[in-house]
């Protein structure tokens, strides 16, 4: 088993692809909170948030590390499918049961540490952006929640994006669903029936992120919300892994 992780871990991190996102996320991390920022000053002084409460905002700014995770898991999963190297994989390591095994847990590292890369950037933001603008950073509990719940979330998606991948398979169709469903799908079922969007994977993620706020689940209900979905989504990645013919 240690030598199929090491091999799975390897196809993880092969190629450019993980660092172009891990940039871009980076990068869409920093404009959201140079965004938050300037909202904060745009109001009269005051309307304007504490600087506890902006604190929390930008270290939840990270959230969106858990796309990159996600999607680097996935395209992990869907490269193989795609090329038809996971028939080969398959016998290598022994069963299909022992090879799912290992693309979680190798999946469920990569979102570890696309986690501790979120966390350092959540924690160290309020103190580039707030000094020089009548706020000074001020950490407390809630930011600390926040900043757990970012680094959850973005394991979790790096679970997310590899199960989709084994049930969608195809590439195009997995990053397709998975964005639609972030950016739209969610969003919009969020805007128009709330009592339904909050019950999304996406939604419940933003609520262990915001703490459940007004409108979304509470923490202890949107980790429930978030565990049934990777759970189902689990249940189906296996049965179909297993017993589906491989391409």
């Amino acid at each position: 088993m240690p030598d199929l992780l090491r091999a799975e871990w390897r196809k993880i991190w092969t190629g450019r692809t993980w660092w172009y996102l891990a940039t871009a996320g980076v990068l869409l991390s920093v404009i959201g909170d140079a965004g938050y920022l300037k909202q904060a000053l745009d109001k009269p002084v005051a309307t304007r948030p504490s600087s506890a409460e902006l604190t929390s905002t930008l270290v939840q700014g990270w959230f969106v590390i858990e796309l990159v995770a996600a999607l680097v898991a996935m395209l992990a999963v869907t490269r193989e499918f795609g090329s038809g190297a996971i028939c080969r994989s398959a016998l290598l390591s022994g069963g299909r049961g022992r090879l799912l095994t290992a693309k979680l847990l190798t999946a469920a590292g990569s979102g570890a540490v696309f986690a501790v890369a979120a966390g350092a950037g959540g924690a160290i933001s309020p103190w580039v952006f707030l000094p020089g603008h009548g706020y000074h950073p001020q950490w407390t509990a809630t930011t600390t929640w926040t900043l757990l719940g970012v680094m959850l979330v973005v394991v979790s998606g790096a679970l997310w994006g590899s199960l989709l991948g084994m049930v969608i398979r195809h590439q195009a169709g997995a990053v397709v669903t998975l964005l639609l469903s972030t950016w739209l799908v969610s969003g919009g079922l969020q805007r128009l029936v709330p009592s339904v969007g909050r019950f999304t994977i996406d939604e419940a993620m933003s609520s262990v992120c915001r703490g459940g706020t007004s409108g979304v689940l509470s923490i202890p209900w949107a980790l429930v919300v978030l565990a049934a979905w990777i759970v189902a989504t689990g249940v189906a990645a296996r049965t179909l892994f297993l017993r589906r013919d491989l391409p």
